[in-house]
């Protein structure tokens, strides 16, 4: 992936970050758990935010299709500090988002849906 893009992709995910105060980190990663970008607070560790992300996903996939569910459109955590949000990005990535515990999740959603299909077109 070129230098221009990947710089695209990380001021998205910071774009999305200023729209959202509640947002605290985000980060793009490959179905592979490799980072693409992100935009990620100090002390947190982006090969592992990585390799998480990939494999929420994955897992995610499965349950929702052996469970019947369709396909798998969000993957949703909440701990006591806060939530992840992961959401796909085509075929080929995933959205991950850590958001405050007090986030309006409806807005963080729909500003995650928007990301997704400006991303998709940069992947």
């Amino acid at each position: 992936m070129s230098t221009s893009r990947t710089q695209k992709l990380a001021d998205r995910l910071r774009d999305m970050q200023a729209s959202s105060p509640d947002i605290e980190g985000s980060a793009i990663v490959s179905v592979d758990g490799l980072s693409i970008a992100s935009a990620l607070r100090q002390g947190i560790e982006e090969d592992r935010v990585s390799a998480m992300s990939a494999a929420m996903l994955s897992l995610g996939e499965r349950i929702a299709s052996e469970l019947g569910r369709g396909v798998l459109e969000q993957v949703y955590i909440k701990g006591e500090k806060g939530y992840v949000l992961l959401m796909a990005v085509g075929e080929e990535a995933v959205l991950t988002i850590m958001a405050r515990k007090e986030a309006k999740l409806g807005l963080i959603l729909l500003e995650m849906k928007r990301a997704v299909e400006e991303l998709a077109t940069l992947i």
